[in-house]
């Protein structure tokens, strides 16, 4: 009894060591391979091009730590409800998943910083429901993703029925199925979406975006080697102007925090 008591324990230990070098930089290049959690549902931050390959602003980005890591890389596709469990859980290396910078979220995962991006909220609305200001969406079932931050303080403030469900393409489905009046979600999602014209002729962005919340990196508690070298890399990224150019790439008008990083990272030496 007492034998199978150590073998139980020496297994446990075994995976518990190897959860808490998930992730590490020498773990990585060892392996050959940075597996990082992306959106694979939202253009054009992270989306499924014809091929299948996911593609975007942070593939691209994610590709750029790989290559300076002379490894290879890896996409997990994730959605809001599980990309921060999926990090703890060692599946993933780096999580650049569009995830909004939360005190909560932060004692859950180790934020990289500076925040690599910064968005604003919006709505997707049917041209028909005629939204002209938030005060619109009272009493009306808005469509949102089930996780995203916003989605009570929009509801308390605007009294809004928030119609929860997983990823982007689900609230999409709904939208077109005229379930809700609008898709509550970030202002840049809403912008990709309407550079399709399939999207353009019957739905718009009518009201102005709130709620500027920046974006962050993250990586497992504990990994400072991999936050740090993450974090050099941003302000590179933001000296060169790399994530402007990103956004004009996928066109997307670049958002004022990704000008204003550049100028004040530019002449930095």
């Amino acid at each position: 009894m007492k034998r199978l008591s150590f073998i139980v324990a020496g297994i446990t230990l075994a995976m518990l060591t190897a959860q808490a070098s998930a992730g590490k930089l020498d773990d990585i290049k060892a392996r050959g391979t940075l597996i990082v959690g992306t959106k694979a549902d939202y253009k054009p931050f992270g989306f499924r091009d014809p091929s299948g390959a996911i593609v975007g602003i942070e593939p691209d980005l994610a590709a750029d730590l790989a290559k300076q890591l002379g490894v290879k890389l890896e996409f997990v596709p994730v959605v809001a409800a599980n990309r921060m469990e999926f990090l703890k859980q060692g599946k993933i290396d780096l999580l650049i998943a569009t995830m909004s910078d939360k005190p909560e979220r932060r004692k859950v995962v180790e934020a990289v910083d500076p925040p690599y991006y910064s968005d604003s909220v919006n709505v997707l609305a049917s041209n028909r429901a005629k939204i002209t200001s938030w005060e619109d969406l009272k009493d009306k079932p808005v469509c949102a993703t089930i996780g995203s931050f916003y989605n009570k303080s929009v509801a308390e403030k605007y009294s809004a029925k928030i119609v929860g469900l997983d990823g982007s393409d689900k609230p999409l489905v709904a939208l077109k199925q005229g379930n809700c009046v609008g898709y509550l979600y970030d202002q840049t999602f809403i912008q990709g979406k309407l550079l399709d014209k399939q999207w353009s002729a019957d739905y718009s962005m009518p009201l102005k975006g709130i709620m500027e919340t920046p974006w962050i990196m993250a990586v497992a508690p504990g990994n400072d080697d991999l936050r740090d070298f993450v974090s050099k890399a941003t302000i590179e990224w933001m000296k060169k102007g790399t994530i402007v150019d990103l956004e004009q790439k996928w066109g997307i008008t670049p958002t004022d925090y990704s000008k204003r990083m550049h100028d004040k990272y530019k002449n930095q030496s």
